[in-house]
């Protein structure tokens, strides 16, 4: 009788493979280097989202025309749901 488990790392140690789940419990750390590539993820740009100026406004109404570009800038880039 032979098993084939999905989860397993290949000899000598450079690869191991996830069939299943992987599941990151309360207080678990993943930690990803900067210089690693991500394959096979859709890729999000977090630098799309347009350029927005320091507001100037001067009264609340103002204000909330500065924060409601701010969020249809973010919302544009897909980095906020609408």
């Amino acid at each position: 009788m032979s098993y084939n488990t999905k989860n397993y790392t290949e000899q000598g140690g450079e690869k191991t493979i996830i069939g299943g789940d992987l599941i990151l419990t309360a207080g678990a750390h993943l930690t990803v280097d900067p210089a690693a590539t991500i394959e096979g993820v859709p890729s999000t740009d977090l630098s799309a989202a347009a350029a927005q100026a320091d507001s100037t406004a001067s009264t609340i109404a103002n204000l909330v025309i500065d924060f409601n570009s701010l969020l249809a800038k973010l919302r544009a880039a897909e980095l906020l749901s609408s």
